[in-house]
C-alpha cells in the first residue's frame, strides 16, 4: 500500500494525488492569481475511511503555505476539514 508521504503534487493537471492500490485520490484545484481554489476531492469508495482525503487536504495546504498562497476551500470537504484544523485559518481567502 502506498503511504502519505506519495502525495504528489500533479501542477499540470491541477491536482494533488495519492495512488493506493492501483486507485487514485484527488484534490483537485484552479489557480486564481495568489490562491488555490478547490473544488473537489475525490476518493475511490473502496478506500474511504482511511483518512487519504485529509493527507491530500494536508499537502495542499503546505503546499499552499510554503508558496504563500491563499485557499478557497470550494469543496466541501476542504471547509470541513479546514474547521477541524485551525492551524490552517491564516492560509483561507478572507
Amino acid at each position: 500500500m502506498s503511504e502519505a508521504s506519495d502525495v504528489v503534487h500533479n501542477a499540470a493537471g491541477s491536482r494533488f494525488e495519492l495512488s493506493v492500490d492501483g486507485w487514485l485520490c484527488r484534490a483537485d484545484y484552479r489557480r486564481v492569481a495568489g490562491l488555490l481554489d478547490v473544488y473537489h476531492t475525490e476518493v475511490p469508495a473502496a478506500l474511504e475511511g482511511r483518512g487519504l482525503a485529509s493527507k491530500l487536504v494536508s499537502a495542499l495546504f503546505e503546499h499552499a503555505r510554503h508558496h504563500q498562497l491563499r485557499v478557497r476551500p470550494s469543496c466541501s470537504y476542504v471547509r470541513a476539514w479546514a474547521k477541524r484544523h485551525p492551524e490552517v485559518a491564516d492560509l483561507l481567502e478572507p
